[in-house]
């Protein structure tokens, strides 16, 4: 009840003060290319459960027409302009804050991921299935730990990270990475 609660405070605080900021991206995506301003994903929850992550929409609306799903990489050039800045800046993830409140997501937990990656990761690395013992985050030890990465090698240290966040599951480490976090956003110190 208690993460519940932390999760609702900080949600609720951050769509608040957020909300210019939502005017501006959504405004700079309609205008750099017509397309629809926020996007949803299909993401791997809580028991294995699939939902929608909400997200400004940072890369061309076709984006996976040609190509199916894949990982992004770090200059995938499918993202647009205002998407790279917004990237850059975690300020896509903003719309996730309706996620936490919906009860989808934690502020902090393992990152959640594609149904299609869940599937070919589960069957490549041993346990990866227990990072959905806990519910996914926006931020977590894995995101302000170990740099941005999408080869097999980069989801198992990631999953060593999110076991050890598991396992060691508390308010004062939850606080711990959005301190950590707002280090990494505001001041580029720690892993991106």
């Amino acid at each position: 009840m208690l993460k519940r609660a932390f999760d609702a405070t900080l949600a609720g605080v951050g769509l608040i003060l957020s909300s210019p900021l939502w005017l501006v991206f959504a405004s700079l995506i309609k205008l750099e290319d017509g397309g629809p301003i926020f996007f949803a994903q299909d993401r791997v929850g809580l028991g294995g459960r699939p939902f929608d992550a909400l997200k400004f929409r940072s890369m061309r609306p076709d984006a996976e027409a040609l190509t199916g799903a894949i990982q992004a990489s770090e200059h995938d050039p499918r993202v647009t302009r205002i998407g790279r800045f917004m990237r850059a800046t975690a300020m896509d993830e903003l719309p996730q804050l309706w996620n936490i409140l919906r009860g989808d997501m934690s502020f902090v937990g393992p990152r959640p991921e594609r149904p299609f990656f869940v599937e070919q990761l589960s069957q490549e690395i041993p346990f990866y299935q227990q990072r959905h013992a806990v519910k996914p985050g926006i931020t977590g030890w894995a995101q302000v730990k170990y740099r941005y990465g999408s080869s097999l090698e980069d989801a198992m240290e990631k999953l060593r990270y999110d076991l050890y966040y598991i396992k060691h599951l508390s308010i004062v480490f939850d606080l711990t990475i959005v301190l950590d976090t707002v280090k990494v956003i505001l001041f580029g110190k720690g892993a991106k």
